[in-house]
């Protein structure tokens, strides 16, 4: 569990990273450094299960209100997207992933408070 956790803490610093040159970079920086931060401090038990759960649900809402009104998919093989739906698409995707590993930090990763 330790090396899941420190992979996806490693790999949400650089979603932030990836973010820099994003004309909204601020938000999306924020978004991942915490949870970056939240795998960090999963790794040394500081926070409890609860905090985990919370922020998953957080991040599930901000995946349904960033879902694009017109699903073109995701494209990872261009680097210029097509549309401002599939730049959507690949936020909320985004999201998703953050909340998946969530949930699995805060069922198998932390002690029970």
């Amino acid at each position: 569990m330790r090396l899941f956790t420190l992979f996806f803490g490693i790999i949400f610093v650089i979603f932030a990273y990836f973010q820099l040159d994003d004309p909204d970079s601020g938000v999306w920086i924020g978004i991942y450094s915490f949870a970056a931060l939240a795998c960090f401090m999963s790794l040394r038990n500081l926070w409890p299960s609860w905090v985990f759960y919370l922020l998953a649900a957080g991040y599930v809402v901000g995946a349904v209100l960033q879902w694009p009104p017109e699903f073109e998919g995701i494209f990872f093989g261009e680097a210029q997207m097509r549309s401002l739906n599939i730049e959507l698409a690949r936020e909320s995707l985004g999201l998703l992933i953050c909340s998946v590993v969530m949930v699995v930090i805060g069922k198998w990763g932390t002690p029970r408070i």
